[in-house]
């Protein structure tokens, strides 16, 4: 029994030897297989960004907005994400991820996701059903962030227009040219989570269509947010969500996944400090909207770069955004006059922008071989190649949004009437208000029964 006991003691000692001789990853999955903790891990970053979106990025601005057009400010957030998952089934997701057509956009391979299936995509160890769905909320998040420009006046019926062409004609071609093998992606821009596929074009989209629809009438009522709390709850669900949205874009779980995590996060705080001390300097007060709108733009612009650059860059990246959205939203929007409700443009676009650029700053191969070193790293072309990918958003997004715009316009106003905009979108459209106190003077006052 003794000498039992000993052969089955030295047979386990020799497996635990053999196991730790073995590399980490010898019973991984094989390229070409479905490997269970990256499927695991994407389906949670799926669920985060969706998050993110509902209820994070509507009560974000729900909160911003006045009384009037809570309902109307939730609405627009929650309806893009119902139309822009059925546009991207049946055409937008080929339209990116199809065979490419000139670099510019993909072709018709995945119609009604016609060839999407349960087996690896690529390379990638995860089902391409899943790819799918994550790119899915991507771009759901990136045309809802568009409504923010715009809340309170664009017509419900343009908005609903909008919501089925913008991802079609600007979209789709942008994360085709960045992340489908597209030119841009040939040129060696980088992008790791969408600095210029979801930010600057979300935020430059948001200010053409400021511009084009005008201002808001009811200005001076639309100064405060109506409702800190919410706005903070939406903040946070957005900081979240956020190690979904940049994490998920490592498209596998492991040590590039939690560096991404990390950068995000104290880009995020970095940036949130710089704000607070700028307000506390500028304006002699800090405030939570304000501080809690420089983490946002901090979790902006570490976006494209999350993946490409150690933890000290990720500080010094989401800190300087704080004073480039600062400038944006205080300077440059009040010396241009134009109406972007809840600085879409002054977070998302200059931040992105920011970030864009500063990738071709800190990138580094030591970091994520799957990149490239960028001017601080002995590579001052990387710079240029992120210059050309912001030039190409730029460009894409204003052209395309002014086309969209103007053939919806052909069909409907793009901006509700007077009278329905100073009573507000909530009641005059949807019948459905938010609250019942204002709602009641506001009925009073305009004597509508």
């Amino acid at each position: 029994m003794k000498k039992l006991l000993k052969i089955n003691g030295l047979l386990f000692v020799s497996a635990l030897f053999l196991i730790f001789l073995l590399p980490i990853n010898a019973f991984a999955a094989t390229p070409g297989e479905i490997d269970t903790g990256d499927t695991t891990w994407i389906i949670v970053a799926t669920a985060l960004v969706l998050f993110m979106h509902v209820p994070g990025l509507a009560l974000f601005y729900g909160g911003l907005v006045s009384e009037r057009n809570v309902v109307s400010t939730l609405m627009h957030s929650f309806v893009s994400l119902l139309i822009v998952s059925v546009v991207w089934v049946l055409w937008g997701y080929s339209l990116s991820y199809g065979t490419s057509i000139g670099g510019f956009i993909g072709g018709l391979d995945y119609v009604g996701f016609k060839g999407v299936g349960p087996e690896a995509y690529g390379s990638l160890m995860i089902p391409h059903y899943l790819f799918a769905v994550l790119q899915i909320v991507y771009v759901a998040i990136t045309v809802a962030i568009i409504s923010s420009g715009i809340a309170g006046r664009i017509s419900f019926k343009a908005w609903i227009l909008f919501t089925i062409l913008w991802p079609t004609v600007v979209y789709a071609p942008m994360a085709h040219m960045v992340w489908g093998g597209g030119l841009l992606a040939q040129l060696g821009e980088l992008d790791f989570a969408g600095g210029t596929v979801v930010h600057i074009t979300s935020g430059v989209a948001a200010l053409v269509a400021a511009i084009m629809i005008g201002p808001r009438r009811a200005y001076s009522l639309e100064q405060k947010p109506h409702n800190v709390v919410l706005f903070l709850f939406g903040a946070a669900t957005l900081w979240f969500g956020w190690f979904g949205f940049n994490g998920g874009s490592a498209l596998a779980s492991g040590g590039l996944t939690a560096l991404v995590v990390l950068n995000t996060h104290v880009a995020g705080a970095a940036a949130g400090i710089g704000w607070l001390i700028i307000e506390w300097i500028i304006r002699k007060r800090p405030t939570l909207v304000g501080t809690a709108t420089g983490a946002i733009a901090g979790l902006v612009a570490i976006t494209p770069a999350a993946g490409f650059v150690s933890v000290p860059s990720a500080l010094i990246i989401g800190f300087i955004g704080a004073p480039v959205c600062y400038f944006s939203i205080y300077f440059l929007k009040a010396r241009l006059k134009y109406d972007d409700t809840l600085d879409a443009f002054g977070v998302h676009g200059l931040a992105g922008i920011w970030g864009a650029i500063a990738t071709g700053l800190f990138a580094s191969k030591a970091i994520n071989p799957a990149g490239n070193d960028g001017v601080f790293y002995g590579n001052p072309e990387q710079l240029l190649h992120q210059l050309t990918g912001v030039g190409v958003a730029i460009v894409l997004t204003v052209v395309g949004t002014f086309v969209i715009l103007k053939v919806i316009s052909l069909f409907t106003p793009l901006r509700v009437s007077e009278k329905e905009e100073l009573v507000g979108l909530d009641l005059s459209f949807h019948d459905e208000p938010a609250y019942n106190t204002e709602s009641k003077m506001i009925l009073k006052k305009y004597e509508i029964r």
